[in-house]
């Protein structure tokens, strides 16, 4: 298991010298886990170049594996912990960036006053993207939209609605509500779903010609800036105009988007004890998310 994570600490590093130094071995010692390891299965598994390091074809194929591997023995420890008392342990967590920006900072100060031992590791990316994370195992789940994802476990922890924003000197911008048949005359900059979309999917639900898309951004405060511009129109979680000064106008659609968020896994039952303890404490608190 150490040469697992040891390849692991050299994929994320991009270094043998720093993945020596991270773990407490000599940069030699490292080396030898990894000719140890790609003995064992008789194949090249990283290249070296000036870049940094990279997984042959062959270790792309292998690598999900040896996650799942890693993933399991971490669920073995910490499940060895549970039975002393959760004191150590790390949460692997996929989110979308507003969950990442908005819910998870608080969420993590207060589980570490219950568990100061539990670390947490945070990967953002689109609904594709999440997706993939969770199925390899490189995360123990999701936090993500409910609608996406078939035939894996959903907790829908909130409902948040998802606004239109309109640059300030829009048409639409004195209206209290902005009807999606208005909007979808306008340019529309999409936040990149990697498989799914709650405005397209609200357009098509009310009967609309869905719009013109002209850009497909993944981050939520790019669009900001763009939509500010005067490049376009969006519709974003309500959670993204809460701590920014864009000069831009947010307001409900009509009809309402509204996106179902869920904590999203292969399984409950089968990550690791420090992640279930914190699914539940999400689940305890989301009331609190706002």
């Amino acid at each position: 298991m150490n040469k697992l994570l040891v390849l692991k600490a050299i994929l994320e590093n991009n270094s043998f010298t720093k993945a020596a130094k991270t773990l407490g071995y000599t940069q030699s010692s490292v080396s030898q886990m990894i000719n140890s390891l790609e003995n064992e299965y008789d194949m090249k598994i990283l290249e070296r170049s000036r870049t940094g390091v990279k997984l042959t074809p062959q270790g792309k194929t292998l690598y999900p594996y040896i996650q799942e591997a890693i993933s399991k023995y971490q669920s073995l420890q910490e499940t060895a912990h549970d039975i002393r008392g959760l004191k150590t342990g790390t949460v692997r967590i996929g989110a979308i960036t507003s969950v990442s920006c908005y819910w998870l900072p608080s969420l993590f100060k207060e589980f570490k006053k219950k568990y100061p031992g539990i670390n947490f590791v945070l990967q953002q990316g689109d609904y594709g993207d999440l997706l993939n994370l969770v199925k390899t195992g490189q995360v123990d789940f999701s936090i993500m939209t409910a609608k996406y994802g078939d035939g894996l476990d959903k907790t829908i922890i909130h409902n948040t609605e998802m606004k239109a924003f309109l640059p300030k000197n829009h048409p639409l911008a004195n209206l209290r509500e902005i009807p999606l048949s208005k909007l979808a005359k306008d340019p529309f900059i999409l936040v990149e779903g990697g498989g799914y979309s709650e405005p397209l999917k609200a357009f098509d639900d009310a009967g609309l010609k869905c719009p013109e898309v002209k850009y497909q951004i993944q981050d939520d405060y790019t669009i900001m800036a763009m939509v500010e511009a005067g490049l376009g129109v969006s519709i974003l979680s309500e959670l993204v105009a809460t701590r920014t000064n864009f000069d831009v106008v947010c307001r409900p659609t009509n009809p309402k988007v509204n996106r179902p968020v869920a904590i999203v896994s292969r399984s409950k039952e089968t990550i690791p004890i420090a992640s279930q303890y914190f699914i539940d404490f999400i689940i305890q608190n989301k009331e609190k998310l706002k």
